[in-house]
């Protein structure tokens, strides 16, 4: 292993190490007389040092030494643990957080905190703890097959101070032996401090024929004399000590009698045992269940582990996904087989069907991680806020087991931090306030997450004075964000707070008033595939809650057609299906309509209209209806024309190379190898037929021979390009950026889209938009033809396809022959052609890829 990978897997340790210790503090604050919980925290802080030192990291080291000696004096019972060394002890652990991260960043950490945690540390400390120096030394193992003397290396420990004697109960679990570690180096280390005296325990040892060497059956009694202190003692078994079972008490002079050696050759050792027969006292000593059982033993000491790299698991979830995709193509070609009912092959598909469904559920719990981490980190955001804001909160935390995908965990840390803030600078009351309002001058912030209806929800909440909706639609009008004489809900107002650059506070501070607002969270989530929503009662707190989706790579969905087109509906967000009848259905006004379900009004939302597929409203009655419950609308009913298949789906996004479309959440590639469209109930019944979405435009760029970055020197370098022809006029693309060229086939539309985006295809799994480059350019819609094809073609980091009439031949030219695109009225025009070329009598037109994606359509070229 090289250098570099132990130094990455000593980092990946201290992460685990650091929320050990988070953890540790947050028991110790509840139940300060636990010592297991002091010992676990001691032992964080002291790993941290013993690791940091054996890569010379001085400074992390000497802060973890000042740290770990005020927590032995609280070992020790020398320190009473009160709120204030509490509160140190916290921003300990986040300054030895941020040591640790410098230190893996290789940058310099903030001196300044870092020196008034010290000074604080050492206010607890005696001169002779801060006289007491610490240095690191490497130890060399020496691994000699001979017999080590445990007896005779504390010669000369009398000269150095007092002698104390220690009792040691040692039992190995079978994890110990699993790891690699040997009991008899332990003991050599120990007899390296002084007089070592060993007694073993074989009353555990089973008969022959039940024996298993794979168990662990053997204890020791150890009696160790030294100078040196407990705590010396622990960092010897300091890699073993969750592997076993270990109990090391200092005599008091009488606690207990010193082992006697049994036989004066092996000082140390216990005689061997008598042969184990009928009548042999150790089997008369054995528990009666202790022998013969296969599974004693097996739920000692932590579960093993195995790190791996996240990059490979992605690969195996990407595989997985192209599985499931090849099992739906399969079931499909074989369904239009028309084949005669033949039983074993039904049996063989459906069982191939349920591995793949057990391989992806298996490979996605891969990638599962609870919340636990990610909660943790807020408890030092409370801390940080509620000091920056001269205010009192605490953090409760339900749910931190919950597990959610590594990459949402990843991607929330951003949005939930800025939440958490939130909460404390605007949600929280400063504390007289808090009393006169009856309340606990300690505010609350609440941290949540649970598994619903195959979503995650996480909600953050407090105990404050709740939103001030008054003042939120003042700020709004005053903005000009609102009109004054709007008349908005309070569902209205409290969503005001997401809008850009929105904010209450009256300031600037550090955490508030930059016009860095909500917006950012919701963003982010929306990036994810999730929402948020907000309650709040006056004089009781504020709740955001956020819905994510479980996984982000497989969901389970309904198949259904909308306008002609197949498209998938999450099946978790689905509560029933409805055969509407038309003494059901209820014509309200001239357009709306609900339907009567089980004594309750549920409106109906024809999806191909709300999507802009249809131009008119289908009668409610035809098709199929879906009942979704929505955070905006409650109950709804969704109009669809028909259900074709419940399957599980691949997710692919839109973004990666088009842009974000209302309504759709993401896309899936069907067994025949086409797109369909993943629906987003929530946002489908919000949506209103309206204006063409467009992705964001760029700032214009001066493209001006920009992609022709040659040598000035070389000005007869020559450029291949493939000339087409689209709208009766030839263009041409630089032969470099284009990936492949493809016959014509039907694609899937996308809703909202301008006329010149066709819709999306499958290229191999990954879903790229399609855009018809005559009508890009005003030239009117591309003819159905035999001839015509796509260009597939690198785009600003994305990939997309044009729709072109043909393909005509591959033009060389020098450099100097290409001219400047002509003055045109159109900026948009002049944006998407980077130059001409003239052949003959005819002029082609060197297209600027980037600037596709970017204009509206309809420009003059």
């Amino acid at each position: 292993m090289s250098g570099n990978s132990i130094r990455d897997t000593f980092f990946e340790e201290c992460e685990e190490l650091l929320e050990a210790l988070v953890e540790g503090l947050s028991s110790m604050e509840q139940d300060p007389e636990d010592m297991d919980v002091v010992n676990a925290v001691f032992r964080a802080v002291h790993s941290i040092k013993g690791g940091a030192g054996a890569f010379a990291l001085d400074r992390l080291v000497s802060f973890a030494h000042t740290f770990e000696t005020v927590m032995d004096k609280v070992r020790s019972q020398e320190l009473k643990v009160n709120a204030e060394l509490m509160h140190l002890f916290h921003r300990s652990g986040d300054q030895l957080a941020d040591l640790v991260e410098a230190a893996r960043d290789e940058r310099e950490p903030n001196a300044e905190s870092e020196a008034a945690i010290l000074k604080e540390l050492d206010g607890y400390l005696g001169e002779a703890d801060k006289d007491d120096s610490f240095s690191f030394d490497a130890l060399t193992l020496d691994f000699d097959a001979a017999p080590a003397d445990l007896g005779g290396a504390g010669d000369d420990g009398d000269e150095e101070g007092s002698l104390r004697r220690f009792h040691i109960r040692f039992k190995p679990s079978p994890a110990l032996y699993a790891n690699g570690h040997e009991p008899l180096l332990l003991f050599d280390a120990l007899a390296e401090l002084g007089e070592l005296r060993v007694l073993a325990d074989l009353s555990a040892l089973p008969e022959f024929d039940a024996f298993d060497p794979n168990d662990a059956v053997l204890s020791w009694t150890l009696q160790l004399e030294t100078p040196e202190p407990e705590t010396v003692l622990h960092e010897i078994f300091e890699f073993v000590e969750s592997l076993c079972e270990l109990d090391i008490r200092e005599d008091d002079g009488a606690a207990e009698p010193a082992l006697t050696d049994p036989d004066p050759d092996l000082p140390g050792l216990a005689p061997p045992p008598p042969p184990l027969g009928l009548d042999s006292p150790s089997s008369a000593l054995e528990p009666a269940d202790a022998r013969g059982d296969p599974q004693r033993g097996e739920a000692r000491g932590p579960r093993p582990t195995l790190r791996v790299d996240l990059e490979r698991v992605d690969r195996l979830i990407n595989t997985v996904g192209e599985l499931i995709i090849n099992q739906a193509m399969i079931s499909q070609r074989i369904e239009e087989l028309e084949l005669p009912a033949v039983a074993h092959l039904t049996n063989e598909l459906e069982a191939y069907k349920l591995l793949a469904r057990d391989i992806q559920e298996g490979v996605m719990a891969i990638r599962a991680q609870p919340v636990k981490p990610l909660f943790q980190r807020m408890s030092r955001i409370v801390r940080e806020a509620a000091e920056a804001t001269g205010k009192k909160a605490r953090l409760v935390t339900i749910g931190d087991s919950t597990e959610v995908d590594k990459t949402v965990i990843e991607r929330l840390a951003d949005p939930l931090t800025h939440m958490v803030r939130n909460a404390v600078d605007h949600g929280l009351e400063k504390s007289d306030i808090r009393a006169t309002a009856g309340k606990e001058a300690i505010g609350t912030i609440r941290l949540s997450a649970s598994h619903r209806s195959g979503s995650v929800f996480i909600e953050i909440g407090d105990d404050g004075a709740g939103l001030n909706r008054a003042r939120i639609l003042e700020k709004a009008i005053e903005k000009g964000l609102v009109l004054p004489e709007a008349e908005l809900s309070e569902s209205e107002i409290d969503n005001l707070l997401f809008l850009p650059g929105f904010s209450t506070a009256s300031e600037v501070s550090n955490l508030s008033g930059r016009g860095v607002g909500m917006d950012v969270v919701k963003n982010a989530v929306s990036a994810l595939g999730g929402r948020v929503s907000i309650a709040s009662t006056p004089g009781a707190g504020t709740t955001f809650t956020i819905v994510l989706p479980l996984t982000l790579a497989v969901m389970d969905g309904f198949v259904i057609s909308v306008a002609d087109q197949t498209m998938v509906i999450p099946i978790a967000s689905i509560i029933e299906t409805i055969r509407p009848s038309q003494r059901d259905l209820h014509a309200v006004g001239t357009k709306g309509v609900v339907i009567l379900v089980r004594g309750a009004y549920v409106p109906v939302v024809d999806v191909a209209f709300n999507l802009g597929l249809s131009p008119a409203r289908k009668e409610a009655g035809d098709g199929v209806l879906l009942l979704v419950s929505t955070e905006s609308q409650g109950l709804t009913a969704l109009r669809v024309e028909a259900i074709h298949d419940q399957r599980q789906v691949v997710i692919k996004s839109l973004e990666s190379n088009y842009a974000a479309i209302p309504g759709v959440s993401a896309a899936t590639i069907l067994g025949d190898g086409k797109i369909a469209l993943i629906l987003d109930p929530e946002e489908v019944v919000k949506l209103q037929p309206a204006a063409p979405y467009f992705p964001a435009v760029t700032p214009p760029r001066n493209w001006s021979f920009a992609m022709l970055d040659a040598d000035e020197g070389q000005t007869e370098t020559q450029f291949e390009f493939i000339t087409f022809s689209a709208g009766n006029q030839s263009f041409c693309l630089e032969i470099m950026q284009i990936r492949e060229i493809r016959r014509w086939t039907p694609v899937t539309k996308l809703p909202h889209t301008p006329d010149d985006v066709l819709g999306v295809m499958n290229l191999r799994g990954a879903v790229i938009p399609i855009f018809d480059l005559s009508a890009r350019f005003g030239l009117g819609e591309t003819a159905d033809n035999e001839r015509n094809v796509v260009i597939v073609a690198a785009a600003g980091g994305t990939t997309i396809g044009l729709l072109v009439e043909s393909v005509s031949e591959i033009l060389s030219v020098a450099k100097s022959s290409i001219q400047e695109t002509p003055d045109m009225k159109s900026d948009a025009a002049r944006q998407a052609i980077l130059g001409v070329i003239s052949v003959g009598e005819s002029m082609v037109r060197v297209v600027n890829l980037d600037a596709v994606p970017d204009q509206e359509g309809g420009a003059a070229a």
